[in-house]
């Protein structure tokens, strides 16, 4: 993984596993036990399916640049069904609070967001490949009038 890969995915999964760390700590506090566990399981969730899609995302913008902007819509498109059928699927689940679930599944996805809006507005990335400098001056193909 290049450095700015892993870089951006750190500045995005750290903010995320301290809110979800804040979350399990409230949770603990309100639900007991389960709403931590809850509140753990959804952050661990989060993390795996924004990671993985970063991943996925910005291996695309490498290969095929053309797709970037689609991938990206249908991508985050897609994880929020995910999100959405976890949600719904662990909805009467006895194992954790499932309101403590949802409420840190929502909470930090927004945190994962933002943290990644964050670190892509702090990226120096080139939008345009510089040409190596061969010391010749550019020829001028316009017309002289």
């Amino acid at each position: 993984m290049p450095s700015n890969d892993a870089r951006s995915l750190l500045q995005t999964a750290v903010p995320t596993a301290v809110a979800g760390a804040v979350a399990a700590a409230i949770s603990g506090g309100v639900a007991g036990g389960k709403g931590a566990l809850g509140a753990v399981v959804a952050t661990i969730v989060v993390i795996l399916f924004m990671g993985i899609g970063l991943l996925v995302l910005q291996r695309t913008a490498k290969s095929f640049p053309q797709l970037f902007q689609a991938m990206g819509l249908m991508l985050y498109t897609a994880q929020l069904l995910l999100l959405f059928i976890f949600v719904a699927a662990f909805k009467n689940t006895t194992v954790f609070n499932p309101k403590a679930f949802a409420i840190t599944l929502v909470a930090t996805t927004l945190v994962w967001i933002a943290a990644q809006t964050r670190a892509h507005m702090k990226a120096k990335i080139l939008y345009v490949e510089p040409e190596a400098d061969k010391g010749e001056k550019p020829k001028n193909t316009g017309s002289k009038s």
